[in-house]
């Protein structure tokens, strides 16, 4: 019910062959990153994440997180399987050395993020929104700050959040009223009303350091007058010692679809004097530093896509192993187990190839993420940042799509017994469905990729894109055999839907935004769904060198039958989303809003 393997030869194949590891542990302070020590790492991580989180999965659910008289308890298990977590390193890895952190490559984190989020997804919301405060705090926070707060962050011993929601504003941060008055000893003094925050009070550590946006008196309205202030649960002292406790509080939980071990907060700032916090760099650029924790969380979220699919779909697999009910489609004189049946064989290679290929697309992104941070040429550092910023929206919102999907489906395969609780399939499709909507909502992430990622550069980055895609065609169409055939045009189609939707983006977007934005969710799909299929024929060509040089291994030629059927099944929908683009605009702005 929560066991979990984490899939370390996948895992390891997309970090050496398409990640390009040898290549990130060349870059200046990743040298420790070698072959022999990310596979230790992850076999580690392995360990723990089920030998540890797992088991605490459905229990958590099942127990949930309890709120009283302003505090939360999480479920039994979960301080004890915290402490072990801090203790082992595993918040640390890939944190500044300079603050206590190992310093490793965000792609070599990202594998072993996947795994928590895989074995037990409320546990990981907690490191989760500590490392985005954690990369706040670095790009604008003093000296002093950093000192004060990053060496227990970065180690684990103290949890971070972000306070941004309000309940009159929702996504819309313009509308924010919290307020921060300054104070004659340069602190301020924060009053307002949060909500949704993830982690906004619990029991495993002694101290919590919240994030919050406000506005100080003469701010300007809009985004444009939205500061960051770190507000601690408890004030620390010169010494590093905690002091008294501060005005943050949180004044109930969350009562949600899914998630139950994760805390969901309404966090109450300044009933009793005010909150004492003091600003991260600039006034009334909070939204700016804001951007960067809200960056790294939509990357992370996008793992839990990737993550929940690949939970699912070891459950399904394992159920489908051993339900005997019906006779083989050919005829048997016995029941077989439901895998023998030829839908149930589609919807788990739909689960296996999907995972894949989000997999392999996460890792290229987080290692181009460190490109574009440590390459010694700029223009290297500039092309791979380029990359990052289109396809973090891509990874955001197309892997938690899917993740739904694909979460979904694993109830599908289970039957009826999919319905029931008990058997573990239907909390993944609870747990999963948050995180379409986490961090700005699919519609948000495929706004933020047509507008400022395609139409405000006039696609150059996606052209370049779609370059590499050709490239990587031209190479598949060398290879003998009906598979690579099948990959070759199917990867074929997808480039020429895409090139066909992102003409028409870049074309009618400054005359007509409101047709083109239409078409904004199903471009963010034709996207992702082509740029999986990418990854996968680049690692159908791995595989058959691999084949072709006499390695042996199953492994390979199951990943080109998993690539063969990703182009057959998945890549089928290219035509009709390229269409949804660029032909949709007109029929959906039809009605007058008072005919719905």
């Amino acid at each position: 019910m929560s066991t979990y393997i984490a899939p370390l030869k996948d895992m390891q194949f997309v970090l050496t062959e398409l990640a390009s590891i040898d290549k990130v542990a060349a870059l200046p302070g990743y040298e420790e990153a070698s072959a022999d020590v990310v596979e230790a790492i992850l076999g580690e991580s392995a360990k723990f994440t089920g030998g540890v989180l797992a088991p605490l999965n459905f229990s958590g659910d099942q127990e949930g997180a309890r709120w009283a008289d302003k505090s939360v308890t999480m479920p039994k298990g979960f301080k004890e399987a915290y402490r072990q977590f801090v203790d082992n390193g595993w918040n640390a890895l890939s944190g500044n050395p300079e603050h206590g952190g190992q310093g490793l490559p965000k792609v070599v984190s990202a594998a072993v993020q996947e795994m928590w989020k895989s074995s037990n997804i409320s546990f990981s919301l907690c490191p989760l929104l500590t490392l985005g405060a954690i990369e706040a705090l670095e790009l604008a926070g003093t000296d002093e700050q950093k000192a004060m707060y990053l060496p227990n962050m970065i180690s684990g011993n103290w949890t971070g959040t972000m306070n941004i929601t309000e309940p009159q504003a929702g996504s819309d941060l313009a509308a924010i009223r919290s307020r921060a008055v300054p104070q004659a000893d340069g602190t301020y003094r924060i009053f307002g009303n949060k909500i949704f925050i993830t982690y906004g009070d619990h029991d495993m550590v002694e101290n919590t350091i919240h994030l919050v946006l406000a506005r100080t008196p003469d701010a300007p309205e809009g985004v444009k007058g939205i500061s960051l202030f770190v507000v601690p649960k408890f004030m620390v002292k010169p010494d590093g010692s905690l002091g008294e406790r501060n005005d943050a509080y949180c004044v109930s939980i969350e009562h949600k679809l899914g998630i139950h071990a994760s805390p969901t907060c309404v966090m109450a700032l300044g009933d009793s004097g005010g909150a004492v916090g003091t600003l991260v760099g600039k006034e009334n650029h909070g939204l700016k530093y804001m951007f960067v924790m809200m960056n790294a969380a939509r990357f992370a979220v996008g793992l839990e896509g990737l993550a929940l699919g690949e939970s699912a779909y070891q459950h399904a697999v394992a159920y489908a192993r051993e339900r005997v009910q019906g006779r083989a489609i050919e005829g048997s004189a016995s029941g077989v187990a439901i895998i023998k049946h030829p839908d149930i064989r589609r919807m788990l290679m739909l689960m296996r190839s999907q995972v894949e290929a989000m997999r392999a697309l996460a890792y290229s992104v987080a290692a181009a993420h460190d490109a574009a941070a440590r390459h010694p040429d700029a223009a290297e550092r500039a092309q791979n940042q380029s990359y990052v910023d289109l396809m973090i929206p891509v990874v955001k919102g197309w892997s938690t799509e899917t993740g739904n999907e694909l979460a979904y489906l694993g109830v599908q395969v289970h039957g009826g017994m999919g319905f029931i609780e008990e058997t573990g399939a239907a909390q993944f499709m609870r747990d999963a469905r948050i995180t379409t909507i986490y961090e700005g909502t699919t519609g948000i992430q495929a706004n933020d990729l047509m507008g400022r990622k395609i139409a405000r550069e006039g696609g150059a980055t996606i052209k370049a894109v779609m370059g590499m895609m050709q490239q990587t065609r031209n190479e598949v169409t060398k290879q003998a055999g009906a598979e690579f055939v099948a990959i070759a045009a199917a990867l074929g189609r997808g480039i020429e839907a895409l090139q066909q939707a992102t003409d028409y983006i870049v074309a009618n977007y400054g005359s007509d935004v409101r047709a083109v934005a239409v078409g904004a969710v199903p471009f963010l799909k034709l996207m992702g769904i082509v740029s999986g299929g990418w990854m996968m024929a680049r690692a159908a060509l791995v595989a058959q060198g691999k084949i072709a040089a006499g390695d042996a291994d199953p492994f390979f030629p199951a990943k080109i039958a998993t690539a063969h059927f990703y182009a057959d099944h998945v890549m089928a929908a290219v035509a009709g989303l390229a269409q949804e683009v660029t032909q949709g605009g007109a029929s959906a702005l039809k009605l007058d809003e008072a005919m719905f």
